[in-house]
């Protein structure tokens, strides 16, 4: 079975290499692609925003591709699971009215309050509210903050603020209304109330009629160590969840995942394709911060390594509303993931800059690189800005899987290169 991978991240590196190990893959295709993708699929330079999808669908017909993947959520919200279905071409994701969960906030905390779903309070202005935004924040008290402030579009991964001041909420409000940071994505903002706590990553398959969760992941969202400075894409992720039990496991699904799903099946969404929860923990109880309708980045690698089985199967098996009775197996091993990112990251993004050790680990066993801002030259690899590459690595213990993926990251250098320390260091055994 023939299929196509839509994206150029480590999440799509990581999604074909698994795919690549499925007894019913065939040929692997990718638009774009990366460097990494290169060398276990074949990638093809086309565009991936609405005005390519004709190119793309004449593409899988041309390959006679089985299945198409959808790895980042811009094309799901513009429709090209509505453009394939139109086509008569199988393809794996929401279609555009259902990828809203993450293309308008605003959507999902109307579905949340419908719902009962229990999410951040908030309120939500537009644009032209401007003045009304600021006299909100004047009237709270300054141990109200920090705040959360929300785009409510796509605003890759860079429209969520956490203000800790007046003074700075009503600068992230300039910069989202005044100054269009975020384009048609900031004509709306929601000001949530911030909840202390620890998140958890809940990804689940669905086919319109069942959802199947998958193994827990926690991301690392801020830059430096110790959860300081700027949001980001992520810079790391582990899985399992150790401190996630089965009682809280049930609470998140049973309060959160399934009134959503069902919620969305009474509003006449059939969702297929990825259903992603990011989830605070407070108090041992958990509450929504957001959805996303895709494979979550960083979480997909580190969560795709420990899946015993076939992924392309499964994935399918979504595709055509037939998921009910499946189970998905897990190994029992750790698997950490560490993000190496550009110079500058996330206010701005170094490029060309050539990237040593590569060679050194491409058949190594116990790590595996996945290319993210990477782009070829000649005979090197260079950075291509952003989130650079995604190194992740399995043992027996969060200690020893930490300890590979280290040691792994020690061998790759480029200019400026920034990752976090502290991946997983909270879960690491004492042994």
């Amino acid at each position: 079975m023939d299929v196509l991978v839509i994206g150029s991240g480590a999440r799509e590196h990581c999604i074909c290499w698994k795919l690549k190990s499925g007894s019913g893959t065939g040929k692997i295709y990718a638009i774009p692609g990366n460097p990494g993708i290169s060398k276990s699929g074949q990638c093809y330079d086309l565009g991936t925003g609405s005005g390519n999808f004709k190119d793309i669908a004449d593409f899988a017909f041309e390959k006679q591709v089985s299945c198409t993947i959808v790895g980042p959520e811009a094309p799901l919200v513009e429709g090209i699971v509505d453009y394939f279905n139109g086509r008569g071409l199988r393809i794996f994701g929401p279609d555009k009215r259902a990828a809203a969960i993450e293309g308008s906030k605003v959507f999902t905390k109307q579905l949340c309050e419908k719902y009962s779903i229990p999410t951040a309070a908030g309120v939500t202005f537009e644009r032209t509210q401007y003045q009304k935004a600021l006299s909100y924040i004047e009237s709270l008290n300054e141990d109200d903050f920090p705040i959360v402030l929300k785009a409510d579009g796509l605003a890759a991964g860079k429209g969520v603020m956490i203000p800790e001041t007046k003074q700075s909420a009503i600068l992230d409000i300039q910069n989202c209304f005044i100054k269009n940071a975020f384009g048609n994505a900031g004509d709306k903002l929601i000001l949530e109330k911030f909840i202390r706590g620890f998140e958890v990553s809940v990804l689940c398959l669905c086919d319109g009629k069942n959802i199947l969760p998958m193994a827990l992941a926690q991301d690392y969202k801020k830059i430096f160590d110790g959860d300081k400075g700027k949001n980001t894409g992520g810079m790391g992720s582990y899985s399992p969840v150790p401190f996630v039990d089965a009682k809280l496991y049930k609470k998140i699904l049973e309060q959160i995942i399934y009134p959503t799903y069902d919620g969305l099946l009474n509003e006449g969404i059939a969702y297929k394709g990825i259903l992603y929860g990011g989830i605070m923990v407070s108090g041992n109880e958990p509450i929504l911060l957001e959805y996303n309708c895709r494979f979550g980045d960083p979480e997909t690698q580190a969560i795709l390594p420990r899946l015993d089985g076939d992924l392309l199967e499964v994935l399918v098996k979504c595709a055509d509303g037939k998921l009910g009775g499946s189970n998905l197996k897990w190994d029992n091993l750790k698997s950490v993931c560490v993000v190496l990112a550009s110079k500058g990251y996330p206010e701005t993004s170094s490029k060309d800059d050539l990237i040593s050790g590569l060679d050194f680990l491409e058949n190594s066993r116990d790590v595996e690189v996945f290319h993210a801002g990477t782009k070829s030259a000649g005979t090197g690899i260079y950075t291509n800005g952003g989130r650079v590459l995604s190194i992740a690595a399995k043992g027996k213990t969060f200690k020893d899987a930490r300890k590979k993926a280290y040691m792994a990251v020690s061998d790759i250098k480029f200019e400026g290169m920034q990752y976090r320390k502290d991946i997983a260091l909270k879960v690491e055994e004492e042994i």
